[in-house]
């Protein structure tokens, strides 16, 4: 693919995919189009070589792998990651409330969202209900309300003066609620949510037993620029990163290289990765153990495999912005459309080190495809990722990185067209290699 079909391709993927359960979804339509196989956690597994598989835990976070034809122990797994979820605003339980004739949606924060740029857009609800079924089972199923259904007006600069100079702000307890609709009567129906709930979910209001809703931004992606050379969209970070990981492992000359590759995107990455899908969780440990017993490679050739593997963590990186250059690193200045980016912590909130960066940039080179280094500034506060996380559990060698992105966390971020064809190209020669 050239580089605008490749992004095409990624915005086309975020629009189908407006919360980290569409995300898995979406992943797992691809992933079958390529002949990779469905398992379940609880049940035996007997792998072969040269079989696609993958593994989806609770919806949302989800594990791809190839077994290779060459030995495990000698050439290890070949590891991409990046997360499913991104920042912003989460439904609480009891959702719709009446407040002087409006019904409101109660929100929670949801990680580090730019709340100011969630103001005056045309939002909707997307995520996943559970349900009891006829045959008494309860499962769970996707739910989007496609249509703009939501709001959050700002207050006019009538009634904040000082907005321009003081910065637009929103109480989170008070001032978050989402407008939904006005409502005549003095009460909301107990059943009003739920039944608005069943609009979408094309099962009845008294099947439904419970959600998980966020919200999301109805625009869809574009491109923008005088060649149009940036494109712009919601969840960037980290969806990017997913759809590039997907991309170089889905070509054929990939998936004909005779190594164990393995893509994992993890959910709650946003809020720590502490839970039983996130990076910190057992759920990658668990996918390459079960891997290497299903080929017969004992407990010491599965250690022995994870001293020859690599992980390559990719989350976006903060592009410069010449508006605000007090901001960055004056010596490490991030540009768009100049590169995949190496992320460098001394406190290692990213896990790059001399010998794995030496790798990437070899495979930088062999790809034809520029590079750059980060370093946040040294009296702000540097981010972290689930690099450390995964790579701390496995014992494994890795490498953070990420594509240069502008607004990161805003409900609205923008991207480099050329940055993100170029991250496929190395990592496709990274799972070759």
């Amino acid at each position: 693919m050239k580089a605008r079909e490749h992004v095409q391709d990624l915005l086309n993927f975020i629009d189908v995919s407006p919360s980290p359960w569409h995300a898995v979804a979406t992943s797992e339509q691809r992933l079958q189009q390529y002949g990779f196989k469905r398992l379940y956690e609880a049940d035996k597994w007997r792998l072969s070589a040269g079989e696609r598989y993958y593994v989806v835990r609770d919806d949302s976070s989800l594990v791809a792998f190839v077994i290779g034809r060459k030995s495990l122990p000698e050439t290890g797994f070949k590891i991409f990651g990046a997360h499913t979820d991104s920042p912003g605003l989460r439904v609480k339980p009891n959702a719709a409330v009446l407040v002087d004739g409006v019904v409101r949606l109660g929100v929670e924060v949801y990680g580090g969202p730019i709340l100011a740029t969630f103001s005056d857009r045309d939002l909707s609800l997307a995520g996943r209900f559970s349900y009891k079924a006829d045959d008494g089972v309860i499962v769970s199923r996707l739910l989007r309300f496609d249509q703009a259904l939501l709001r959050l007006p700002n207050l006019a600069i009538h009634m904040n003066r000082n907005v321009n100079s003081e910065g637009l702000k929103f109480d989170k307890q008070n001032e978050l609620p989402l407008l939904l609709t006005t409502f005549a009567e003095e009460q909301l129906p107990p059943d009003y949510f739920y039944r608005l709930l069943e609009q979408a979910a094309t099962v009845k209001k008294e099947q439904i037993l419970s959600w998980e809703l966020n919200v999301y931004d109805t625009q869809k992606g574009v491109f923008w620029g005088p060649e149009q050379e940036f494109y712009a969209n919601g969840q960037l970070d980290n969806l990017a990163s997913c759809h590039a990981g997907l991309s170089a492992l889905l070509d054929e000359q990939v998936l004909r290289s005779g190594n164990t590759l393995v893509c994992a995107f993890f959910d709650h990455e946003e809020i720590g990765s502490e839970s039983h899908k996130g990076a910190d969780g057992s759920f990658l440990p668990d996918i390459l153990e079960r891997m290497a017993l299903s080929i017969d490679v004992d407990r010491e050739g599965y250690r022995r495999s994870l001293a020859q593997s690599y992980m390559i963590s990719a989350d976006m990186a903060h592009a410069y912005q010449p508006n605000f250059p007090n901001a960055y690193e004056p010596d490490h200045k991030v540009m768009v459309n100049n590169g995949p980016v190496i992320k460098v912590n001394a406190n290692l909130r990213y896990t790059s080190e001399s010998l794995s960066e030496a790798m990437f940039v070899d495979w930088c080179k062999q790809a034809g495809v520029n590079w750059q280094h980060y370093a946040h500034r040294t009296d702000i506060a540097c981010g972290s990722t689930i690099g450390p996380m995964a790579s701390a559990r496995l014992g494994i060698r890795s490498i953070d990185v990420g594509n240069p992105m502008w607004a990161m966390h805003s409900a609205r971020e923008s991207a480099g067209v050329q940055d993100h064809h170029d991250l496929i190209r190395v990592l496709a020669c990274f799972f070759t290699g």
